[in-house]
């Protein structure tokens, strides 16, 4: 599956907060996470993994693939902070 597109982001567990309202565009190998109409947090897509830029610098989303988008690990410098699940905003 193409990281290419806008996603839905729910919060599963850990210390991140709900995640209600929360998108991510991804457009080849860039992107940002945005709260509703608000500016986003933009990242770098290097392989799977979402690198934020400053002032998020250390923050880094690492993604597997599964059935209906994918599964993310939100890390602080290496340390996992939390799980998400990324699904298509607009379903083919």
């Amino acid at each position: 599956m193409a990281l290419d597109g806008e996603w839905r982001v729910e919060r599963v567990g850990g210390l991140l907060p709900p995640l209600v309202g929360v998108t991510k565009r991804i457009d080849g190998d860039h992107g940002e996470t945005r709260l509703g109409p608000l500016p986003g947090a933009p990242f770098d897509v290097v392989g799977l993994e979402l690198r934020y830029k400053a002032p998020f610098f250390g923050v880094v989303d690492v993604l597997e693939p599964a059935a209906d988008g994918y599964v993310g690990h939100a890390k602080v410098f290496g340390r996992e902070v939390g799980t998400f699940r990324m699904r298509p905003l607009h379903a083919p």
